[in-house]
């Protein structure tokens, strides 16, 4: 008989909807989960897990009774929100040890929509410092590491929410993504990873990025289950600077649609670094092209749509990004941080506020001719990653972050494209190596059309499932 934590999220939220279990039951079964998993696992997922809040909301939630028609189908379903989001009254520290004692007076728009949905937070999943490095590996706690394989990372930023996912302790989670941080950790643990389009989501209140980057998204176990999430995410605020138009229905019932025959780009050359990319990877590359072939849709080679040129103008806007975490920050809370933090924050810093605006208009002509070039194309299919998951450390240099940084790039080198161009983007679990490890294939759509995106993906879905892999950690 299967368990609780087998189950997805929407067969979850269905078992409560029937009364047959409550959310009371759910977060017991999680929470308990939670105490038997390795100690150190577990501490790497979750920078701050909250057994008693948990009980509490799971209590307030079940207090409602049965849920109506316009409920969310996962009202009442545990799942855990990034330490980079703003969540009142609960430890929040965006991975680094100048905000340890950090508790916000306020929630954000996402942490709202989570409650809003009557969903069970279970605490704050882990993110390395500031969200800015792939992999998640925070100061003076353990690393988050994939199940598949705990001596490897679980990617980066939101690698602890991929690891509770990945392992059982939580069925969906949020994560958020700048230049992959969604479907990087979405790769190395064997899970679907969705970077929505630009404006999707709203950035209320804080509205941080002035570059357009940065999204939150899905990580679930099935496409089905990141749309549902996608759905409680979803949606403007009335101080947002700019949003994405409505879709047609929900983004479940768009993963249940065929998604038709579709002109499908792709490539596999790197587009940020030059690297060699793991033979693996390319073979489970050309299998995903067959397998598109053999559905019906017409794929193509192209040219890689953005030049090296727009690298370094991504670099200098990413760094005034790392800048505006840095620079509030006092002196004492300035002494905490990594040695990347710091190498970055003091190259934004350096950045004129004229050179910032010039570069973000680059950029946006980059994104541009992107566009442009992609636009007779419905989807674009690249790998996810450069390679297998590495080993914990494999990429963190404190001695040189400037070498730290440039690993980065090799081991993720299609990933930031999307968000430049602002495209919604999804990484599928669709191989895995000789070794068991996970290897993710990406695919991206025009701006705002998450639900072709998400029809398509679930098509792959059922045509090479992946739900019933089961990681050592299970």
């Amino acid at each position: 008989m299967a368990d609780l934590h087998d189950l997805t999220a929407l067969e979850q939220g269905a078992l409560i909807r029937s009364g047959e279990i409550s959310a009371v039951e759910l977060t017991e079964h999680y929470l308990e989960r939670a105490a038997r998993l390795p100690r150190e696992y577990v501490d790497g997922a979750f920078a701050f897990l909250d057994p008693d809040a948990a009980r509490r909301r799971a209590r307030e939630v079940a207090a409602v009774g049965p849920v109506g028609d316009g409920a969310s189908p996962l009202a009442g379903v545990p799942t855990a929100i990034k330490d980079l989001n703003l969540t009142r009254g609960v430890p929040t520290a965006f991975g680094s040890p100048a905000f340890a004692d950090y508790v916000p007076e306020v929630s954000d728009g996402v942490t709202l929509a989570i409650e809003d949905a009557g969903m069970v937070s279970l605490g704050k999943t882990s993110t390395p410092e500031f969200g800015s490095p792939c992999y998640t590996e925070p100061e003076g706690r353990p690393a988050a590491v994939t199940p598949w394989d705990t001596s490897r990372m679980a990617g980066g930023s939101s690698g602890g929410a991929a690891s509770a996912v990945a392992a059982g302790l939580v069925s969906v989670a949020q994560g958020s993504d700048g230049g992959g941080s969604i479907r990087i950790p979405a790769a190395c643990c064997g899970l679907v990873g969705l970077k929505p389009t630009r404006g999707r989501i709203s950035g209320f209140p804080m509205y941080g990025d002035p570059v357009g980057l940065a999204t939150s998204g899905s990580i679930a176990r099935t496409v089905a289950d990141a749309a549902a999430l996608l759905d409680v995410l979803a949606g403007r605020r009335a101080g947002d600077p700019a949003w994405a138009p409505e879709p047609s229905g929900t983004f479940l019932a768009a993963a249940g649609r065929d998604p038709g025959r579709l002109r499908i780009a792709c490539f596999d050359t790197p587009v940020i670094a030059d690297v060699e990319v793991d033979p693996e990877v390319l073979a489970a590359y050309d299998a995903t092209t067959r397998l598109l072939s053999s559905l019906g849709h017409v794929v193509e080679d192209v040219p890689v749509p953005i030049p090296p040129e727009a690298v370094p103008v991504f670099e200098t806007c990413w760094a005034v990004l790392t800048a505006m975490s840095t620079v509030p920050l006092s002196a004492a809370q300035a002494e905490l941080v990594r040695p990347l933090t710091r190498w970055l924050g003091e190259r934004g810093t350096a950045v004129s506020g004229p050179e910032f605006g010039l570069a973000i208009g680059q950029l946006r002509r980059f994104a541009g001719e992107a566009l442009v070039a992609l636009a007779p194309y419905d989807i674009v299919l690249t790998p996810t990653l450069a390679t297998v998951p590495l080993p914990v450390g494999a990429i963190r240099d404190d001695a040189d972050p400037a070498a730290d940084f440039e690993a980065q790039k090799r081991f993720t080198p299609w990933t930031s494209a999307w968000n430049v161009t602002g495209m919604p983007a999804i990484s599928l679990p669709l191989h895995q190596s000789a070794a068991g490890l996970p290897i993710g294939m990406m695919l991206a759509a025009r701006p705002a059309e998450e639900e072709l995106l998400l029809s398509l993906a679930a098509q792959l879905e059922a045509a090479l499932p992946w739900q019933d892999r089961r990681p050592p950690l299970w």
